[in-house]
C-alpha cells in the first residue's frame, strides 16, 4: 500500500507543480494586466513616449510586414487558383484572396510578425532595466515604472497594429492581384471589381478588431516577460524566448476566439 501510495504520488507531484505554477504565473500576468489598464486612465500619459514607441513598433515593422503580406498574398491566389480548377472555379480566385487576407491572413500573419519583432524587443530592454536596477531606481525617483515603461508600449501597440494591418492587407490583395492578372490571365477590371464586391465592412470590422486585440496581448507578454526577468544575461534571453511564444500563443488563441464570435453563425 505504501508503495503504491509513493508510486501515485511521485507520479501526480510533478502534474501539481505544473498546475501550482501555472496558476501562480496566471495571477502574476492578471495582475500586471490590472495594473496596466488602472495606469492607462490615470495621468500623466507620457505622449513623447508613445510616440517613440508607435514609431518603433508601426514604422520599422512596416518593411517585414509588407514583405510577408505581398509574398502571402501571391502564393495565396497561385493555390486557390490550382485548387479551383479542379471544381471548374477558377473565377473564385479574387473573392477567396480577399476574405482570406482581410479576415484572417493579413491580421494574423501581421500580428505574429510584429510580436516576432517587437515583443522581443520590448523583453530584451525591459529585462536588462531590470537586472542593472534600472527599474528600482525609477521606484526610487518615485516613477511608477508601470505608468513610465508598460503603459506607453501597451498604448502604441494597440493604435499601431490596425493601422499595420491596413497596410498589410491591402498589399496582400495586390500581391494576389499581381499573380491573378499577370500570371493566371485575369482581366485587371474584372479581378478589381469582384474584390470590391466580395469585400465587406465586417471583414474590415473584424481585422481592424484583431488588429488592437492582437498589438495588446503583445505589448503585454513582452513588457511582463522583461519586467519580471531576473537571472542576469541569461534570464534576459528566457525572458525574451518566453515573451516570444507567449505572444504567438495569445495571438492564435485570441483569433480563434473572436473568428467564432463575430463568423461562428
Amino acid at each position: 500500500m505504501n508503495f503504491l501510495f509513493s508510486a501515485l504520488a511521485a507520479f501526480l507531484a510533478p502534474i501539481g507543480r505544473f498546475a501550482l505554477g501555472a496558476l501562480e504565473n496566471l495571477g502574476h500576468v492578471s495582475l500586471f494586466t490590472w495594473h496596466a489598464l488602472t495606469a492607462i486612465v490615470h495621468p500623466p500619459l507620457y505622449l513623447r513616449l508613445i510616440g517613440k514607441q508607435m514609431l518603433n513598433i508601426g514604422y520599422f515593422s512596416l518593411p517585414v510586414v509588407g514583405m510577408t503580406a505581398l509574398f502571402t498574398g501571391a502564393a495565396l491566389a497561385q493555390q486557390i487558383y490550382v485548387g479551383s480548377e479542379r471544381f471548374n472555379a477558377e473565377g473564385t480566385v479574387a473573392a477567396v484572396v480577399v476574405i482570406a487576407i482581410v479576415r484572417e491572413l493579413g491580421p494574423v500573419l501581421g500580428g505574429l510578425m510584429v510580436a516576432g519583432r517587437v515583443a522581443s524587443a520590448m523583453a530584451a530592454e525591459l529585462g536588462t532595466m531590470r537586472v542593472t536596477e534600472q527599474i528600482d531606481a525609477l521606484v526610487t525617483l518615485s516613477t511608477d515604472p508601470i505608468k513610465y515603461l508598460v503603459v506607453p508600449r501597451l498604448i502604441a501597440a494597440v493604435i499601431t497594429l490596425p493601422l499595420l494591418v491596413i497596410v498589410a492587407n491591402t498589399i496582400g490583395i495586390m500581391g494576389g492581384f499581381f499573380i491573378g492578372t499577370e500570371k493566371l490571365g485575369f482581366n485587371q477590371a474584372s479581378y478589381l471589381q469582384i474584390t470590391v464586391d466580395y469585400l465587406e465592412w465586417a471583414d474590415v470590422y473584424s481585422s481592424l478588431v484583431k488588429a488592437g486585440v492582437f498589438g495588446f496581448f503583445l505589448a503585454l507578454m513582452g513588457s511582463y516577460h522583461g519586467f519580471y526577468s531576473k537571472g542576469g544575461a541569461q534570464g534576459v534571453g528566457r525572458a525574451t524566448t518566453n515573451a516570444v511564444v507567449s505572444s504567438f500563443i495569445m495571438i492564435l488563441l485570441a483569433n480563434l476566439i473572436i473568428t467564432i464570435n463575430m463568423f461562428g453563425s
